[in-house]
């Protein structure tokens, strides 16, 4: 399909733009334009305003910006075509036709999802069944309620090689293996690759099942198992509850990233319902980019064993390039050895709330980490962290960002080693002090004796006495 900019112009003159937003904002009408409290942060004072005349909204406080497709793709969660599709629909519009191996792409997605629909709904069938008894007894243990445990589609894989693969073979075995629902092996049958688990859906922006995640019931390795990358999932460009998490971040104004969707799950049931995770990996750029698209400054609450921190300070490297004034990320450290799943359930909401409200700003959390990286008692010690500070700065695109964290490191590394700003100190002047007058024996005034003439001190410099 060829999507030609005649054709994207045509659909946005086509479409209102104030009437779209409408559906979900309350627009108030502000001479030629409307105005509202902006959908993308949390404010009191509305500082979102949509302008028809020129097809675009902006918000003043959290720069959100866009036309229709952006909006569709940025509010709703929509992939560019999907979201053109509706407008194009809504507008009257006929789409253009697809080539065959694109329309050939379209059916085979359309395929896959229908294919992951079925197996969340076998999955969350069997655990309601006698066979997920086992299952619904760790997720009691674990504090899940039932309401929570539905709101999140989790199942239950028996363990079973082919019962997934007889209750799905209408799709036939070549679709089920390239959706990661069954793995296949050259010269046998293909078999069900979620056996004995816990079953979690991984949804897209939509709210589409793309992939599972699956935790083994009792023991056995590896403890959790991931879809591998299909057509429908890439982990790179994924964070699990994000679909739910979108709504929740806006209303709260913050999102929470922590490590493991049952670290989201356990969050959700304490009633924090913005948190999202990557799955598997460090963050990456596509996953700040979603991030900062719903807030300034996310969260980042990974966990607080030695791996964790580790997580954590390559996320603050990996965002550095990308920093804009007003785009940056802040930390939340938890206690040793503990995740967050560990902290709501022993100490409660209120202990994790307490510890979001001290989250620790990037700089601090990169200045921390390269003073203790090694001793700095030697002068060449503090020359390489100087060096490493400078190297970290300069990775920063945005100029303005990058001459502020470049002075902000200056300062913090004079304050460390005190050196401080130092007053200005005259010089003393060398040679004879200046005559001065003075007073006589009768107390007259008397004026200071004339200066020596420059041959008189030309004679003295030679070591003879003036004629």
């Amino acid at each position: 399909m060829s999507l030609t900019p005649a054709f994207l112009d045509e659909l946005r003159a086509r479409t209102h733009l104030s009437g779209l937003i409408a559906k979900s904002v309350k627009l108030q009408k502000a001479g030629r334009e409307f105005r509202a409290c902006c959908p993308f942060h949390n404010e009191k004072t509305p500082s979102f305003y949509v302008n028809d005349d020129k097809g675009f909204y902006h918000c003043f406080g959290c720069s959100a910006h866009g036309d229709a497709i952006r909006w569709m793709t940025d509010q709703r969660g929509l992939p560019f075509i999907d979201a053109v599709k509706e407008l194009a629909q809504a507008a009257g519009m006929e789409m253009p036709e697809q080539d065959r191996r694109s329309a050939e792409k379209a059916e085979r997605a359309k395929g896959l999802h229908e294919a992951m629909e079925d197996a969340a709904r076998w999955f969350g069938e069997r655990l309601q069944g006698i066979e997920g008894a086992e299952a619904r007894a760790v997720l009691k243990k674990r504090g899940v309620s039932d309401e929570v445990a539905r709101a999140f589609g989790m199942g239950f894989a028996p363990d079973s090689r082919g019962k997934l693969k007889d209750a799905l073979k209408a799709y036939g075995d070549p679709m089920l293996v390239e959706a990661g629902l069954l793995i296949g092996v050259e010269n046998k049958e293909p078999y069900d690759r979620f056996r004995g688990r816990l079953m979690i859906p991984i949804r897209d922006g939509r709210g589409r099942t793309i992939a599972f995640g699956g935790r083994i019931i009792g023991e056995g390795e590896p403890k959790y198992l991931n879809s591998p990358e299909t057509p429908l999932f890439d982990k790179g460009r994924t964070l699990y509850n994000l679909d739910r998490a979108q709504a929740a971040a806006r209303k709260a104004n913050r999102i929470i990233a922590v490590e493991g969707y049952m670290d989201v799950i356990a969050l959700a049931q304490a009633g924090f319902g913005e948190a999202v995770a990557p799955l598997g990996t460090a963050l990456t750029e596509h996953q700040l980019e979603r991030l900062w698209r719903m807030v300034e400054i996310p969260l980042l609450c990974f966990d607080g064993d030695s791996a964790g921190q580790k997580a954590a300070l390559r996320a603050a490297h990996r965002a550095m390039p990308m920093l804009q004034p007003g785009r940056s990320l802040a930390f939340v450290t938890l206690p040793e050895g503990m995740d967050p799943d560990d902290l709501v359930r022993s100490q409660g909401p209120a202990a994790f709330e307490a510890l979001l409200a001290k989250a620790q700003p990037l700089v601090d959390r990169l200045w921390q980490s390269e003073i203790a990286a090694e001793p700095l008692d030697t002068p060449e010690q503090r020359a390489g962290l100087k060096r490493r500070l400078t190297e970290l700065a300069g990775t920063i695109a945005d100029p303005n960002v990058r001459s502020e964290y470049i002075a902000e490191f200056r300062e913090r590394t004079d304050a460390h080693f005190g050196r401080g700003p130092r007053s200005f100190q005259p010089q003393r002047q060398r040679g004879p002090a200046p005559a001065r007058g003075k007073r006589d024996k009768r107390g007259n005034w008397q004026p200071p004796e004339a200066p020596p003439s420059a041959k008189v001190r030309g004679v003295q410099a030679g070591g003879l006495d003036p004629i």
